[in-house]
């Protein structure tokens, strides 16, 4: 007879390995974190470390995956709170998401090392899929909401939703190409802020908004990565 499996045990010990992992990864970062060294942390076996994931890579995405999860939990409150216009809905995702990342930067600077590797590119490609799929349905409600309201003048809000989203993802690459060129002394501060501009620039564009309505990143937060 197969052997039952109750769901709940099993995500709890599933979250240990995720917990540590993200623990470990923030410290020593992702490289250099062996899977002995997680096992140790949680005095268990290899065995009990691959009956939840099939390799380190699997980690690194469960990891990332609750990252996305905390943030996009937070996205319910401007999501369902009523009164607010579509541009405010959208300001209000975008703000919490750099927020949650600002309070928690040594992790997401560790979690950006290991997503530049080039060992990690079927992970990222995943994790790529994964924001598009959470991202474009929430952009696709606030669209409809902002043509409703006469704020957005775009003729398919459902499919304007897949064009931001891969706005959106390009924008972040190049935020991850300007912080290393930043660290490496190659970029200027003010190259960042013509990059973050050309960006909402494009967004307002598309969205049909006025120059200056839809404010893409704050300075403070472009300071406290770029700087």
């Amino acid at each position: 007879m197969a052997r039952t499996l109750d769901p709940l045990r099993y995500a709890v010990k599933r979250d240990a390995f995720i917990d540590a992992g993200t623990r470990l990864i923030q410290t020593k970062g992702y490289e250099q974190l062996s899977i002995q060294e997680l096992l140790d942390e949680l005095g268990t076996s290899k065995g009990a470390f691959y009956h939840y994931f099939g390799s380190k890579g699997d980690l690194l995405e469960a990891v990332v995956e609750r990252m996305a999860d905390a943030v996009e939990v937070q996205w319910a409150d401007p999501m369902t709170r009523p009164g607010l216009s579509a541009v405010q809905r959208l300001e209000s995702v975008f703000a919490i998401t750099a927020q949650w990342k600002n309070a928690r930067r040594d992790l997401v600077i560790a979690v950006i090392d290991a997503w530049l590797s080039d060992h990690n590119a079927i992970v990222r490609e995943k994790l790529r899929q994964l924001v598009a799929g959470r991202m474009t349905g929430l952009l696709q409600t606030i669209l409809r909401q902002g043509v409703a309201d006469g704020d957005f003048t775009v003729t398919d809000p459902d499919a304007s939703a897949h064009v931001l989203v891969g706005l959106i993802q390009t924008a972040q690459e190049r935020a991850l190409e300007l912080f290393v060129a930043r660290q490496d002394g190659r970029a200027a501060f003010g190259d960042v802020e013509r990059s973050f501009t050309a960006f909402q620039e494009a967004f307002e564009r598309i969205v049909g908004a006025p120059p200056n309505t839809v404010h893409f990143v704050s300075h403070d937060t472009l300071e406290l990565w770029f700087s």
